[in-house]
């Protein structure tokens, strides 16, 4: 098979015809990282290899750029990556960046759980719950949370000076707030202490 011509695409990309006919676009460095151009024999095997080569340089690509913004674990990048590029290009991908440190479940863990349990005041079992949800093991979840010894009163009371402050001068307020903090996963005869004053 030959090479007849490359055209330029959107985002990096290059257009490869081979015997006259458009065939497939791969991305512009890995294409001239293998040296072919028009004009150049190519085989299958070395168009398919190509093809990978170009899905993994492109989900590495992607991945930086999701991680740029925040972090995230293993699994919401597979999430992301897998539909768009395969299973193999995103692993190859996702496995380069936790060698180099970019891509920590358990770093991630903690300090998404220290967020959720200091600044947002919730509860141990929602906590592990949003852990979970992220894709880090129920296990190492609920291990990390139960570090951080949180107390549900405290919590509860936190809440109520911020979150529910304006809901507290009515009984319809009141309930709101209750089965607020239930869905937050706080058990009922803690929030029946945090709200003693109340209930």
């Amino acid at each position: 098979m030959l090479i007849t011509a490359i055209e330029e695409r959107k985002k990096g990309m290059s257009a490869l015809f081979i015997d006259g006919e458009y065939a497939v676009s791969i991305d512009a460095v890995t294409l001239i990282s293998s040296g072919k151009k028009t004009g150049s024999e190519i085989t299958d095997d070395e168009l398919y290899s190509l093809l990978e080569d170009s899905k993994l340089a492109r989900a590495k690509e992607k991945a930086l750029y999701l991680i740029e913004y925040r972090a995230r674990t293993r699994r919401e990048l597979e999430d992301k990556l897998i539909p768009l590029f395969g299973e193999n290009a995103a692993e190859g991908a996702i496995s380069r960046l936790e060698e180099l440190g970019l891509i920590n479940d358990e770093e991630f863990a903690r300090e998404y759980a220290e967020q959720l349990i200091e600044r947002k005041h919730f509860s141990e079992k929602r906590a592990v719950f949003e852990l979970v949800k992220k894709g880090i093991d129920k296990h190492l979840a609920e291990e990390i949370v139960s570090e951080l010894e949180s107390d549900p009163v405290q919590q509860i009371q936190a809440l109520l000076e911020t979150k529910y402050s304006r809901n507290l001068e009515d009984e319809k307020g009141i309930q709101r707030t209750i089965n607020g903090l239930r869905s937050m996963g706080f058990s009922w005869y803690d929030i029946k202490d945090a709200m003693s004053g109340y209930i």
